[in-house]
């Protein structure tokens, strides 16, 4: 496996096959957590990994030079999956001094025992010289925690880009011209739905600066180093950021006795009229993290669940939760839905919809038990509808 960025610049980080589940996120293709070793007159680890893989790391530096003689131990970000090697490697490492900005140190001081360590802190535009290399650091706040940075070495036009850029992926490769490039887009998009959509304020900043830096290679925190496709990864993330709309149409549905998905195949099948992007989305059967994922480029959406208890069914709840919680922006939609005896579900699900900023297009489509002839054509024209939204979309 090739791990080498740069002459004396490598990976030494940890590829995890089998992670599923990453606080919500399901991880199917599993993930990495990248740890950068640079060797000069002094010697930086850029960032560590998860806690039970900080062996490995060490391993990994070993073999490239000796622990003792690591100057710099650089921290990009706190969170765990990152950090979480640092007590071990700050306790072999004991002359290296940690290297973050005053919020990260804070962020450390409540994770971990940090009375032994050695700091400098940094600010925005700080350096440090290794020698013939220097490491720049530019203060990215909210991208995706308050004390994210990024590390970039000028003499190598090489970008350590923490979270940003990344994507949870396994693979023995660790450059995206050695594998295969749909699939690592395919990844970094549900990464940033999944974990950044709600910062694209911040985001969009970032690529503003990060636009003016001359870059060859963008290494991030997780999955594979871009240095052939830059370009095609901040094209996607211009896009991402301002969540551009594609002509696309999601029919989100949880059903009880089958009324529900026949409501939402009807204004599927309204959709499907126009030559547009048109999918049909059972929450029971699909993760969130492939909703999220959907919802970030679709121009409509229409969100259906019976009612149960007077409210709508959990697994949409929890759909609806997860998505509110990522603000999807600029989407227009309407909630529909079959009751018994009583009424609420298509009522709450508008509600969350209200409260997401979805522009609700019309009132919500309801019907008692099984939907008659008359309702599957109100929701046949309702996806017409949708379609002609999304095809007027920008």
């Amino acid at each position: 496996m090739n791990t080498e960025l740069c002459d004396n610049i490598d990976w030494v980080g940890y590829i995890d096959w089998g992670v599923r589940d990453f606080h919500g996120y399901r991880t199917e293709r599993g993930s990495t957590y990248n740890a950068y070793l640079v060797r000069d007159d002094k010697t930086a680890l850029i960032d560590t990994v998860k806690a039970q893989f900080v062996e490995r790391l060490m391993s990994n530096v070993s073999e490239l030079t000796d622990l003792s003689k690591v100057d710099y131990v650089v921290c990009n970000h706190a969170e765990p999956d990152h950090s979480g090697g640092l007590p071990s490697v700050m306790s072999v490492c004991r002359s290296a001094e940690l290297v973050c900005d005053a919020k990260c140190q804070k962020a450390l001081n409540m994770h971990y025992d940090t009375k032994d360590w050695k700091w400098k802190i940094v600010k925005d535009g700080d350096s440090i010289s290794l020698g013939k290399r220097t490491l720049t650091f530019m203060e990215t706040p909210m991208v995706h925690w308050p004390e994210s940075m990024f590390t970039y070495i000028p003499e190598e036009k090489l970008l350590f880009s923490m979270d940003a850029f990344g994507q949870h992926y396994a693979s023995s490769h660790r450059f995206d011209d050695e594998d295969t490039l749909d699939i690592i887009m395919h990844e970094a998009k549900t990464y940033y739905a999944n974990i950044v959509m709600l910062f694209g304020g911040p985001i969009a900043r970032v690529l503003d600066k990060a636009s003016k830096m001359d870059i060859e290679i963008i290494a991030p925190s997780h999955g594979i180093i871009w240095r052939e496709n830059i370009d095609v990864i901040m094209s996607a993330y211009q896009d991402w950021v301002t969540q551009k709309q594609a002509r696309k149409v999601l029919v989100i549905y949880d059903t009880m006795w089958k009324s529900t998905e026949k409501m939402a195949k009807a204004i599927l099948a309204g959709a499907m009229e126009q030559n547009i992007e048109a999918r049909l989305i059972d929450v029971s059967n699909d993760h969130m993290t492939v909703i999220a994922a959907e919802i970030l480029d679709a121009a409509v959406v229409a969100v259906g669940s019976p009612t149960l208890n007077k409210t709508l069914m959990p697994a949409m709840a929890a759909a609806l939760t997860y998505l509110k919680g990522l603000g999807p922006a600029r989407k227009k939609g309407f909630a529909f839905g079959s009751y018994g005896w009583s009424k609420g579900g298509a009522r709450d699900v508008e509600g969350y919809l209200t409260d997401m900023k979805v522009e609700i297009l019309r009132e919500a489509i309801e019907c008692q038990f099984v939907p008659t002839e008359e309702v599957l054509e109100e929701c046949y024209e309702a996806g017409r509808m949708l379609a002609e939204k999304a095809m007027a979309s920008e």
